[in-house]
């Protein structure tokens, strides 16, 4: 399988490991970003890792995606629940989409129960810790070689 998967972080994903760690953990992004590539490595496949603060940055990645990804494992972070622009640059993707969360996003403050993104995605993990994030690319390699 030669395929390339991006993972998108969103807002103050960069902060993983600072920020709430009683939520979030004590991993780094670029922890999690270290055990992603060495997991796609073994699946055969490439990632491409991004995060950003900034709305349009996410959607310009996701219509790079478009020429350049077989699938998209996103955490919007807080986009989840405001962003129909990026839902509306997803619906322009025409890969595999899986939204990925660390906390349960269902167990906390009830604004973020609902997820514009979820309206798009293949499959939706919260609540695994990072380790979602390998969940995830699992399950687009599983996907993929099916495909």
């Amino acid at each position: 399988m030669s395929h390339t998967i991006f993972i998108l972080n969103g807002p103050n994903l960069n902060l993983l490991g600072k920020r709430q760690p009683e939520i979030y953990g004590a991993e780094t992004l670029a922890d999690v970003e270290t055990r992603c590539r060495a997991l796609a490595e073994s699946l055969g496949v490439t990632v491409a890792l991004f995060q950003s603060n900034h709305e349009g940055v996410i959607i310009d990645t996701i219509h790079r995606a478009r020429e350049e990804a077989a699938a998209i494992i996103i955490n919007p972070g807080a986009f989840t629940h405001t962003s129909v622009a990026i839902l509306d640059a997803l619906n322009a993707y025409d890969g595999l989409v899986f939204e990925c969360h660390i906390s349960n996003v269902h167990k906390r403050e009830p604004f973020r129960h609902h997820s514009y993104v979820s309206g798009r995605a293949d499959g939706v993990m919260a609540g695994f810790g990072t380790e979602g994030y390998e969940l995830c690319l699992r399950r687009a390699c599983s996907l993929l070689s099916k495909a």
